[in-house]
């Protein structure tokens, strides 16, 4: 039985199934081509951000170039020593808490988070599209915002301390990984396009589900982003695509989880990796984690670092729009393949 906190997931699912004649009645699973083997688990590369300020030049470069190695080869990493404290990390998870444990009319009607609640796919035209999650979707620019919070006032606090955090550490490891490809403005590059107006944070929570254990708890999908880093708890249920196969990151209390967006893959051409990845629910735990995603300025050029491209020029602000549009049409999107130049064989 769900809470009066939680949002009618099952009602909508249900509608959703009765709606699509394609569903098979024998299948209550969304996922459709899917290998339905268990998949195994895997520890992400652990990057030891301490020294990336050692005094010694060749742990510097050692560290980035693990850094670099694992955005090529996975598309995800985990870092370790990343300066925001354990103590940062407890209370944000806390409030958190508090925040989803709302009423759910009250999620939905309230101004939290600037009217950021979302929950379930209202764009979903098959059960394979739909995803078993709740979340505040909330800009940077309206974090310090009072009007935001209402009775949660102690929450704007500790976000606008996390929100920073997430901030400096995306920069950093996003100019890292620029002057790795030989961008000699590094860190500054992503400073001047990346604006509070775009950049946000995603507050997630994953209901427990009672439906099968493959449902979606959010459907498999790429960031269309720089940088996302994200901080999520012991349940598990993220996992990632890893040589055409589906693969279970293990938790590390310890640890962030960095991954690559579509918008570095373009300007990196294709050098790192926008990996699909996806959430499974839990039939007897629920889950939760936050994310920061690292976003240019609507009308900021991806370019590549180098020609001849791999992709054409857009803006941001373009490449979501076509995002848009595919998912009004098809109920998912398609991303970079869309922007991709065509070469003559």
């Amino acid at each position: 039985m769900g809470s009066i906190s939680d949002p009618p997931l099952l009602t909508n699912f249900t509608q959703l199934l009765r709606s699509c004649p394609t569903t098979s009645s024998s299948s209550s699973s969304p996922i459709q081509n899917a290998d339905m083997a268990a998949p195994r688990e895997c520890e992400l590369p652990v990057i030891d951000l301490g020294g990336l300020s050692s005094e010694c030049e060749e742990e510097r470069q050692s560290c980035a170039a693990a850094m670099c190695r694992a955005s090529a080869e996975w598309g995800f990493f985990q870092v370790v020593n990343h300066g925001i404290s354990s103590e940062l990390l407890g209370e944000m998870r806390r409030e958190q808490v508090k925040l989803f444990e709302t009423p759910f009319e009250s999620k939905v009607r309230s101004a939290l988070l600037d009217y950021s609640y979302r929950w379930g796919t209202p764009t979903a035209t098959s059960p394979a599209q739909f995803s078993w999650s709740e979340a505040f979707h909330v800009p940077l620019a309206k974090i310090s915002d009072l009007s935001c919070y209402g009775q949660f006032i102690s929450l704007r606090g500790v976000l606008m301390e996390f929100a920073a955090a997430m901030s400096r550490l995306a920069r950093t490891l996003a100019g890292v990984l620029a002057e790795n490809l030989g961008h000699h403005r590094g860190r500054s590059a992503f400073d001047e396009t990346c604006h509070e107006s775009t950049c946000f944070l995603r507050l997630n929570r994953y209901p427990v589900c009672p439906l099968s254990t493959e449902m979606f708890g959010l459907v498999p999908h790429t960031d269309s982003d720089f940088l996302t880093i994200l901080y999520q708890d012991q349940v598990g249920g993220l996992q990632l695509l890893k040589d055409s196969r589906w693969v279970a990151v293990k938790p590390n209390r310890d640890a962030l989880i960095v991954n690559i967006g579509d918008l570095l893959q373009a300007w990196s051409n294709d050098v790192y990796k926008s990996v699909e990845h996806k959430v499974t629910t839990n039939e007897k735990v629920e889950r939760y984690s936050v994310a920061f995603f690292l976003c240019p300025s609507y009308d900021s050029l991806i370019g590549s670092f180098r020609e001849p491209s791999v992709y054409r020029k857009f803006t941001f602000g373009e490449y979501r729009k076509q995002i848009q549009e595919d998912v009004r049409r098809n109920g998912q999107k398609v991303g970079l393949p869309r922007f991709r130049l065509q070469t003559s064989t």
